[in-house]
């Protein structure tokens, strides 16, 4: 896996081995990043269950302002932190070994740009999705990651899924905030 461009172009990500994370296709990850393009320059960016950092690292790589990322696994921790090295990426990061829905509830930055991507065998993402908007900011985009028979509300909050993309066995769902009438 590697940072398709910006900065960091090209250079190679660690992964954790074994199941408890799975990475983002590299097809995936350019569809993702191709639909929020223009919103990543000087982006407050947070990275929900990071596993290798893959997305927030992306983000930074592009422009982003400052990357924050939590991951509650050990090894997947130290991957993030030795990827963050690699890219040189670090100083535009903060990282939070703890819990993600313990994060959330204590958060009190707004990010511009959410990735979410929870083990799937879990209800993590509904339970973080209300708490991710409460931390949008205004004009915000929340990015969840679920397996594809997994069904997320319509609206969270004052947010409203506009897009779904699905690959292999992922599904990502768009969530921005309604447009006022």
């Amino acid at each position: 896996m590697r940072v398709i461009t910006g900065s960091a172009r090209g250079r190679r990500l660690e992964t954790p081995e074994g199941l408890e994370t799975r990475p983002t296709s590299g097809k995936a990850k350019e569809a993702i990043f191709s639909a929020i393009q223009f919103e990543i320059e000087q982006a407050t960016v947070l990275d929900l269950f990071a596993g290798s950092g893959q997305l927030g690292i992306e983000a930074l790589s592009r422009g982003a302002r400052l990357a924050v990322f939590v991951e509650n696994g050990a090894d997947a921790h130290s991957i993030i932190m030795r990827n963050l090295n690699n890219t040189g990426l670090m100083k535009s990061s903060r990282v939070a070994r703890m819990d993600a829905i313990a994060y959330l509830k204590n958060a009190k930055d707004k990010f511009d740009i959410i990735f979410l991507d929870p083990p799937y065998d879990t209800n993590l993402a509904a339970e973080a999705l209300p708490l991710c908007a409460g931390i949008a900011a205004p004009a915000g985009v929340i990015i969840c990651e679920t397996e594809k028979r997994t069904q997320l509300p319509e609206t969270v909050g004052e947010f409203v899924r506009t897009k779904e993309y699905t690959f292999g066995i992922a599904k990502f769902s768009v969530y921005r905030r309604a447009e006022k009438e």
